[in-house]
């Protein structure tokens, strides 16, 4: 079942039509290189270009008798170009077809892989900019930090998407290569000049070398890719659920009108479409695991990693498609409660502001061991018995002996933990974002 938010294009291309299609496209190529060096008749050309077609029902049958599926497929093309048809698969052994056509879905693959990430981050720029100077507190060990911006955790995730684009890019161009070597890859049957033109006709690139098989650290590189992407939207989509806990409310996922969250407590809202991403994010990271036990074949090839890749490239593909379209839509619509995150902030009563303090005592020459010993005190006061922070340290007699009002007032001024906001949009964005 194909996931509703995967774009028709990602289902369509591991299709069985486009599998087969694919491997015509390869026996193709490989016929007319074949008939430029005249070894396949021209007439013969003709015949297989006119009448070579496929029905994936027919396949099925032959390959339920012959057990073989390139076979299969050989055979239910052949039936219908007639006798000319013996030039199909001339000099080819099965891996020769199938890698081939595998690495242009896999390329192709990617190709939407891409598109889908430009558009997430182009999500993410439009809310980061208009989040750019929203205050929010900062959270280490989801504990209260320091203050920043929520345009500023955008920003780090627009960062990501962009390593993981790149990632992608470079896993894209290791796996547009063909390989038409044969069964162990010596051209014993056609000569690397028929697989480069092959390859170039496909838009592909030859494989320096090859033994039956394309090597799978090139497949591995891909799945990983996936696996890595879908990490940063699980690492994203896991963001959003934690602010959208009842006792923290900062941010919420769309909720529409008529959209229920359980069926026994009507109240509930529940981060449903952030739960599905991280949920697929574990099924990638699963399948790049199978990927990495592909490496290893016996000798030129063994055939254990043909049934594994039959289910985890496109299972991966389709998952990752869907996950990044889904929390587009999420980012896109994403509630944001400004003020929640005010409150929040402002919740500590000036406990966020304590390594600030702790500077600008030692500053005035304070002791660092006297100073962090007055502020901790402070703070764990405040902690435990909810108290005012601030109003403690203004108190303390030892801190005004050390600092005027209008310094103290400097320490809890919260704009000046944001100055260099605008410098770190300028890195990620460019100049234009400040």
């Amino acid at each position: 079942m194909i996931p509703r938010y995967t774009r028709p294009e990602m289902g369509r291309l591991w299709s069985d039509e486009s599998r087969f299609q694919a491997w015509l496209d390869v026996e193709l190529a490989a016929t007319e290189a074949l008939a430029a060096r005249g070894v396949v008749p021209a007439e013969a050309l003709r015949l297989i270009r006119e009448k070579a077609r496929f029905d994936v029902a027919r396949i099925d049958a032959i390959e339920a008798e012959v057990q073989h599926d390139v076979i299969a497929f050989v055979s239910c093309v052949a039936e219908n170009v007639g006798p000319e048809g013996r030039w199909l698969h001339y000099g080819l052994t099965s891996s020769d077809v199938v890698d081939t056509a595998l690495s242009m879905r896999m390329r192709d693959a990617l190709d939407l892989v891409v598109k889908d990430v430009d558009a997430l981050r182009e999500a993410v720029r439009t809310r980061a900019l208009e989040h750019k100077h929203t205050p929010m507190i900062g959270r280490t060990h989801g504990v209260h930090a320091e203050p920043m911006t929520f345009g500023l955790k955008l920003a780090s995730w627009f960062a990501e998407l962009g390593r993981d684009r790149e990632r992608l890019l470079r896993a894209r161009e290791n796996i547009a290569v063909g390989k038409l070597s044969g069964a162990v890859g010596t051209f014993s049957h056609l000569g690397p000049d028929v697989e480069a033109e092959v390859c170039a006709k496909l838009g592909l690139k030859p494989a320096p070398i090859a033994t039956q098989v394309l090597q799978r650290d090139r497949h591995a590189e891909v799945l990983t890719t996936l696996a890595i992407t879908a990490a940063s939207l699980e690492k994203f989509a896991t963001e959003i659920r934690a602010l959208q806990k009842t006792e923290v409310r900062e941010v919420e996922e769309p909720f529409r009108s008529g959209q229920k969250g359980s069926s026994a407590m009507p109240h509930k809202r529940n981060p449903i479409g952030c739960e599905q991403v991280t949920g697929l994010a574990r099924l990638i990271r699963g399948n790049a695991l199978a990927a990495l036990e592909n490496v290893a074949l016996w000798h030129e090839r063994d055939i254990s990693h043909s049934s594994v890749e039959r289910v985890i490239v496109p299972d991966s593909f389709i998952a990752l498609d869907h996950a990044l379209r889904r929390f587009t839509g999420i980012v896109s619509g994403l509630r944001v409660d400004a003020e929640r995150m005010r409150r929040n902030l402002d919740s500590g009563r000036g406990l966020v502001f304590s390594g600030q303090l702790l500077l600008e005592l030692t500053a005035k020459g304070m002791r660092r061991e006297d100073a962090y010993r007055i502020v901790q005190g402070h703070a764990m006061a405040a902690w435990e018995q909810e108290g005012d922070f601030r109003a403690r340290v203004e108190a303390d007699p030892e801190v005004k002996a050390a600092m005027s009002a209008a310094e103290l007032d400097e320490v809890f001024r919260l704009e000046r933990y944001l100055v260099h906001v605008d410098a770190l949009f300028a890195r990620v964005f460019g100049a234009s974002a400040t």
